[in-house]
């Protein structure tokens, strides 16, 4: 069986949008485009570094969009990386019929397809970007582990790696590290359900009575 593993870059507010280039995901008027590439972090390029081999890619239509355009086609230094990518098997979550022209690119078209996909032999599947996957992988018990390197910014609006969707339930940290440069690097693995427990009992005031029936009519 296949592990479902993602790595995502946000800012401290949550926005994951187009870390990598200005014209990256402009969608929603999105104008900060390349983010990432502004806040230097060595220390988080070593732990990169380990994360791009060994690894076939799910991916969102969009993200397969953005890669399919730039990774078949880049030189220098990171030439080498491009060809990984393209080796590697990448599987793209989509309801659409459009053309997947890369190199080893295979469709799926339901989280039934993940689920099969995954029980099957072969390499890990790492996510990058796909903001839009997250949620239905959470609700299926699909995802085995997160990294989530949070860079020392805000961003305001912009896609959020946890969107519509996303179903309450615990997570675990298996492993942090927090960079010389302010980028906390944080990997986490499924707990659960979140945990039933005691919280603060209230206190049976007139003040708080009328607090709840203010929340109950939305005019609180």
């Amino acid at each position: 069986m296949r592990k479902i593993v993602g790595t995502v870059f946000v800012s401290l507010d949550g926005v994951m949008q187009a870390p990598g280039g200005v014209n990256e995901d402009i969608t929603g008027g999105f104008a900060h485009g390349g983010w990432q590439f502004k806040f230097p972090d060595p220390a988080a390029d070593a732990t990169l570094g380990a994360t791009f081999d060994g690894y076939d890619l799910l991916l969102g239509r969009r993200t397969y969009d953005i890669f399919a355009a730039y990774w078949p086609y880049v030189e220098g230094e990171e030439a080498k990386l491009g060809e990984t990518f393209t080796n590697a098997g990448k599987y793209v979550l989509t309801r659409g019929d459009q053309p997947l022209e890369w190199e080893n690119s295979h469709r799926l078209k339901s989280m039934d397809d993940v689920a099969a996909l995954k029980e099957g032999d072969g390499p890990d599947l790492m996510i990058w970007g796909s903001s839009e996957v997250y949620p239905g992988l959470l609700s299926a018990g699909l995802l085995d582990r997160l990294t989530v390197m949070i860079y020392p910014l805000t961003l305001g609006d912009g896609k959020k790696l946890f969107g519509d969707g996303t179903p309450a339930g615990a997570l675990r940290m298996v492993d942090h590290q927090v960079t010389p440069s302010g980028t906390i690097i944080a990997t986490y693995e499924p707990a659960g359900p979140i945990p039933e427990g005691a919280s603060v009992p209230p206190i049976a005031t007139a003040r708080e009575a009328e607090r709840q029936r203010r929340m109950q009519e939305g005019t609180w």
